[in-house]
């Protein structure tokens, strides 16, 4: 006997259905209706207004009483907080016999532990919340970072402060930093590219110099623990501090916070900033190769010592660098796509902020294309240099430039970043805005000027990894009557001593 409510249920439910199925049918041959009347049009028709006002958020910057300098930006969007301190040391500042003891330092500055929490405690301690305590020193910055829940902001800064404080500097998680970095010299030959910047760094800025120094078995043996210690004391003091918080706080309670944890660190009455190492071109001009016959392609690198970001042209050469690179660029368009000589192009103005960069060019081709490349690269640089560029190339550069500008501030943490770089590097807090105002300025006459001045031919560094007897014609032909030099990049043994 069949159920009668059952089957009115299951007639209703089929009605509403078919109902739903009708009304969404109708709504979608709605939407089409414009879609398919439209026609496409061009994307040389499409206009957009001007770029939007770029403004910083409202921050706070003042000086603990003992010389920590202190950024604050609140941003309740999520319930997190992130902080990053700079100390005024580096690589560069380390002894030349016992090179990769800042990275080491910065390393086990927090793999250590601290005082109070040994290694194993402290990590566990910050994953039971979810938190993050970094540290490192690269060539020009020490740097050290947390990040949470802004509920466990106090817990976190504890930990953070404790790190910067009161590293115990653990012998077993030095010699494990050292096995890693080891194995890092074992296996620094097996990438051409890497090879290829590690030797370029040497050709232009020297040997010995501690822009371009490489860590050797025998420098790493040289470090103790107690050269580590040694090292923090000598840099990680309260005076040579940089703090920036941003996320979910108040202005108010943080500052209360950080005088908690940090107010009683005494400053280094004796602490200087450190005299910053020289800088010149120990090469000027020269063809070197790097033989490696397994290759089938050449990894070229050509350049020559550069400048720094506070150069008044700094905004001109950034709209160069866009007339010569990307998908639009010459480089691309000639080299590349019309002459098919390159894998990838590229040649760009790479200033720094406190000590002069480079210019370099380069990019990857097959091994008998090695000399056609670096020929035709050559060539597009000398043409920049000698003749204007077009107002269509010029806009479209500026084009590219101002409307990336608005990428550096999707955050509040990009923010942050930049004015504490800034503060580090002694630039004004509004330099961001200075260079945008630059590019904006930048004339076809301020391009080739720029190039003229800054590009020197003569001063280019032309280095080839690749397989030398493949190369065809030879390397010699670009040496203008000099003989090519063979770089030898054998990984010198430990000494016996």
């Amino acid at each position: 006997m069949i159920n009668l409510r059952v089957f009115r249920r299951r007639g209703r439910m089929r009605y509403l259905w078919i109902s739903l199925l009708l009304v969404s049918m109708l709504v979608v041959s709605q939407w089409r209706i414009p879609a398919i009347a439209a026609t496409a049009r061009h994307y040389t028709e499409l206009t957009f207004g001007p770029l939007p006002e770029i403004q910083f958020p409202e921050y706070t910057r003042y000086q603990m009483r003992n010389g920590i300098t202190v950024f604050l930006i609140e941003n309740r969007e999520l319930p997190l907080v992130n902080g990053t301190a700079m100390f005024h040391t580096g690589g560069r500042l380390e002894p030349a016999d016992k090179i990769g003891l800042a990275s080491l330092t910065g390393e086990v500055m927090r793999t250590g532990g601290t005082r109070q929490h040994p290694p194993a405690e402290l990590n566990q301690l910050l994953e039971q919340r979810a938190a993050s305590v970094e540290t490192s020193i690269d060539t020009a910055v020490g740097q050290a970072s947390f990040s949470g829940l802004s509920q466990d902001t106090e817990q976190i800064l504890e930990l953070f402060a404790e790190v910067l404080r009161e590293p115990a500097f653990v012998p077993e998680q030095l010699e494990l930093a050292k096995t890693q970095r080891r194995g890092e010299i074992a296996r620094r030959n097996d990438n051409p590219d890497g090879i290829a910047r590690r030797e370029f760094q040497k050709l232009v800025y020297g040997n010995s110099s501690p822009y371009a120094w490489t860590i050797e078995y025998d420098t790493l043996d040289n470090i103790r623990r107690e050269d580590l210690i040694n090292f923090y004391q000598q840099y990680f003091h309260p005076n040579n501090m940089i703090l920036g918080i941003v996320g979910d706080f108040d202005t108010a309670t943080m500052r209360r916070l950080l005088e908690e944890k940090f107010g009683n660190w005494q400053p280094s009455p004796e602490f200087r900033r450190p005299a910053l190492p020289g800088v010149q071109q120990a090469n000027s001009g020269g063809v070197f190769v790097i033989d490696q016959p397994q290759l089938t392609q050449s990894n070229i690198l050509l350049g020559h010592l550069g400048g720094q970001l506070d150069s008044p042209d700094h905004a001109a050469l950034t709209v160069m660098n866009e007339v010569l690179n990307g998908f639009g660029g010459r480089l691309f368009n000639e080299v590349r796509s019309r002459q098919g000589l390159a894998y990838s192009v590229y040649g760009f103005w790479n200033p720094r902020f406190d000590f002069p960069g480079t210019f370099i060019a380069g990019g990857q081709t097959r091994s008998e294309a090695t000399v056609p490349f670096i020929q035709s690269v050559m060539s597009e640089i000398e043409r920049i240099r000698t003749a204007p560029i077009s107002a269509q190339e010029l806009q479209y550069a500026k084009d590219s430039v101002l409307n990336s500008f608005v990428f550096n501030f999707q955050d509040p943490s990009q923010v942050l970043a930049r004015l504490m770089r800034y503060e580090y590097y002694g630039y004004p807090a509004d330099f961001i805005f200075q260079y945008q105002r630059g590019v904006e300025n930048t004339t076809i006459a301020d391009i080739q000027r720029v190039a003229r001045t800054y590009l020197k031919p003569e001063n280019m560094v032309t280095l080839v990894v690749g397989n030398n007897q493949a190369i065809n014609p030879p390397l010699s032909s670009l040496a203008q009557g000099t003989s090519v030099t063979s770089i030898d990049i054998t990984i010198p043994d430990r000494s016996s001593t």
